[in-house]
């Protein structure tokens, strides 16, 4: 099949080399002409595992190629929008500016019988929007609502073999023939025996912030835990242990820490809210409000913690950060707690040394204020405390015995609750993280 991807930031460009793995013919469009010309010649502009691999494979098989050109999407029968909805600066509710000027542009190649799917995280009520704008202008096209559940640093596996698909389609013979180009393009996806869920417009848009809210809110409560624990003496990591155990609960996403940041779950809850209120049920959504109060409460702890381990003061204190993009196996340091607390630190007047495998570059030109290094030994050297605040592998399996030797000082803050405590005690560190009793 002819497929075009219009967006070809993160989701974009893994699904357009996703989909010409699959055998299609696929031209991803997108407006900056450096992005283009670094995807065309196999550079990935940002970092996830295997998608470099994937994007070079692709692009050898002739089956993909990028440009700054729409009329390059006409000869496409199916057209992914895979645009970025961000928050409005100073508000809550989602930025679709980018999702309508993707519709308008197509508009301008469609042809009856065409699909738009639309694959973009939006406020619920958009599609049916956009459906009619595209049945007005260009009557025989289509729209369908395709949402994305990719994971960073699982991208590329999550596309190509999904835990499920979702279509938001119109009712009646529109939604039939649309169901049956989606079929097609996922064939091979399909005849794995994917769940496939097939619903109307608006419970397609609900399904990723419902997801993503379900998740925050799991998260958030294991850290309202861990404030509990702190206050009684508890241990939040056993807790989550006990409580794991039970099916209905599950021990996935209970791990108590800094909490959630990137560019999904904090925008994502905060349109939803936005978005509830707009259609006059904002009461069913307050309590993401006190969930994401709690997430950013877990900031604010850990830069009172790492004062407390130095002596009630950070001022003049060498200070190591392991960790700045918001989850390890991604160089994404959007809302990234671990950068956010790296700055508080230093107002605080802390001497903080930044590293992380990955999202260096990326903190060089965000937060030129930070003092970022390539290791952790280099973050370390004389360090009166050791902040792991992203949990990276190499930063998990890090020798505490040899790291000792690195620091001034043996004291190190698990803001993830990822590293053998017993290890690094038995080391001679003292360890300390959120949720957890003082060693």
């Amino acid at each position: 099949m002819k497929i075009s991807v219009i967006g070809c930031g993160y989701l974009g460009a893994v699904h357009a080399a996703s989909m010409a793995e699959l055998g299609h013919d696929v031209v991803g469009i997108d407006v900056d002409r450096l992005k283009v010309e670094a995807l065309q010649q196999a550079r990935a502009p940002f970092y996830e595992p295997g998608f470099e691999e994937l994007l070079a494979r692709s692009l050898g098989s002739g089956r993909l190629r990028f440009s700054v050109d729409m009329a390059d999407a006409r000869d496409a029968v199916l057209h992914f929008v895979c645009v970025g909805t961000p928050q409005k600066r100073g508000e809550y509710a989602a930025d679709l500016r980018y999702v309508e000027a993707a519709a308008e542009s197509l508009l301008e190649v469609l042809k009856p019988g065409d699909l738009v799917a639309g694959k973009s995280t939006v406020p619920v009520g958009t599609a049916a929007r956009l459906a009619e704008l595209v049945r007005g202008k260009v009557p025989g096209a289509m729209l369908a609502w395709n949402p994305e559940f990719l994971r960073e640093g699982y991208a590329v596996q999550d596309t190509l073999h999904p835990d499920r698909l979702v279509y938001g389609l119109a009712p009646g013979d529109e939604g039939q023939a649309a169901r049956a180009l989606l079929d097609e393009v996922y064939a091979t996806i399909v005849a794995a025996g994917t769940p496939q869920v097939v619903t109307d417009y608006a419970t397609a848009e609900m399904v990723k912030t419902a997801a993503n809210s379900f998740l925050a809110t799991k998260i958030s409560f294991i850290n309202a835990m861990a404030e509990l624990c702190e206050a009684t003496g508890a241990d939040v990591k056993q807790l989550a242990d006990a409580i794991g155990h039970d099916d209905r609960i599950g021990r996935k996403f209970l791990n108590a820490g800094l909490g959630f940041g990137g560019g999904c779950l904090p925008k994502d809850i905060r349109a939803f809210m936005a978005r509830a209120g707009e259609l006059g049920a904002d009461q069913a959504l307050t309590f993401l409000r006190e969930v994401d109060n709690i997430n950013m409460r877990r900031r604010i702890r850990m830069v009172e913690l790492a004062r407390e381990v130095c002596d009630g003061s950070l001022l003049g204190k060498r200070v190591a950060v392991l960790g700045a993009a918001f989850k390890p196996d991604s160089d994404d340091i959007r809302d990234s707690p671990a950068l956010n607390v790296a700055a508080q630190l230093q107002l605080q007047g802390a001497v903080v040394q930044v590293t992380d495998p990955a999202a260096g570059d990326n903190i060089r030109r965000s937060w030129p204020q930070l003092d970022v290094v390539d290791t952790a030994e280099e973050a370390a050297h004389r360090a009166d405390a050791v902040l792991l605040l992203t949990e990276w592998k190499q930063y998990r399996d890090l020798d505490p015995v040899a790291f000792g030797s690195v620091v001034r000082q043996k004291r190190v803050l698990d803001g993830r609750n990822a590293l053998d405590r017993d290890r690094w005690e038995a080391a001679g560190w003292s360890y300390r993280a959120l949720g957890r009793r003082g060693g």
